[in-house]
């Protein structure tokens, strides 16, 4: 018995020996790393992580890393083309009042000086608005469409799954259109919820506000006026509500939108634009 708990102590502290051992030549590799990482001022490199302002390496003023794949969306900054902006416009369109945290919108302050800064920047050359949205505020989505309509450079807007409710002046308000293969649009007259004063000056100020809208689709489109007046109160379309879902193919016959296509068809029309444009000048 004993001899046996002689060998059953020797085989535990040669375990332990080799423990330490291994413990102590990782120790050494690691220092000798660190060492390295510290004369050679770099550290290792992580794909998901990245430095919004990578130009100040070393300044205490920039950027906190932040985790991409959680906060952006993706494993690496893309930057696919420099001479066009990319404007996506998803979720419910925000205004003048904050929308719940879990719904997903786009802030109308935040797409305004994207637009204006394309506008005035000499390297942006055209904008592609990629639209995916169920409407939302409708003010703030027709100053988003005014905006687009009035600058001077190429713009092409795609809709992709929807572009509901005011999304369709912003689909309209692009120099081209276009609607994926599967994509709809919602046309109805605009509505509110929560508090209304039921008088009369209510009544025309709805009256105006939908004028404003009726006219800017008609105006930036082929459509006929009777027609989408047509379509966006017809109550035999829409189980609980007035207004019309129509399909690709649909906006197209109406003149809503140009082509049924993809973001290569998009781009493709956008780099034409773009040459007719610097031909011009």
């Amino acid at each position: 018995m004993e001899n046996n708990n002689q060998s059953l102590n020797l085989q535990q502290q040669s375990f332990n020996n080799m423990d330490g051992n291994r413990n102590y030549s990782n120790n050494q590799i690691n220092n000798r790393n660190n060492n390295q990482y510290v004369n050679n001022n770099t550290e290792p490199a992580n794909p998901f992580l990245f430095n919004g302002n990578e130009d100040n390496k070393g300044d205490e003023n920039s950027d906190q890393p932040i985790e991409n794949v959680k906060q952006v969306g993706s494993v690496t900054d893309i930057s696919p083309v420099k001479d066009i902006c990319f404007i996506s416009i998803i979720g419910e369109i925000e205004g003048h009042t904050s929308l719940p945290p879990q719904s997903k919108t786009t802030k109308y302050e935040h797409i305004i000086p994207m637009i204006i800064g394309a506008e005035m920047d000499p390297e942006i050359k055209g904008i592609l608005l990629l639209i995916n949205t169920v409407g939302g505020d409708v003010e703030a989505g027709l100053a988003i469409s005014e905006l687009i309509a009035s600058i001077t450079k190429p713009t092409v807007s795609i809709v992709l799954g929807g572009g509901h409710s005011i999304g369709t002046a912003l689909a309209v308000s692009a120099e081209y259109s276009f609607i994926a293969p599967t994509g709809t649009m919602t046309i109805h007259p605009i509505r509110t919820n929560g508090f209304v004063i039921g008088v009369p000056q209510t009544f025309r100020y709805f009256q105006k506000m939908q004028e404003r809208i009726i006219n800017f689709i008609v105006n930036n489109s082929r459509v006929d006026k009777k027609a989408l007046l047509s379509y966006m109160y017809d109550t035999d379309e829409i189980a609980n509500d007035v207004g019309t879902v129509l399909n690709a193919q649909e906006v197209i016959d109406i003149g809503l939108i140009d082509e049924i296509g993809g973001f290569s068809s998009a781009m493709n029309v956008l780099r034409g634009l773009i040459d007719e444009m610097e031909k011009k000048n």
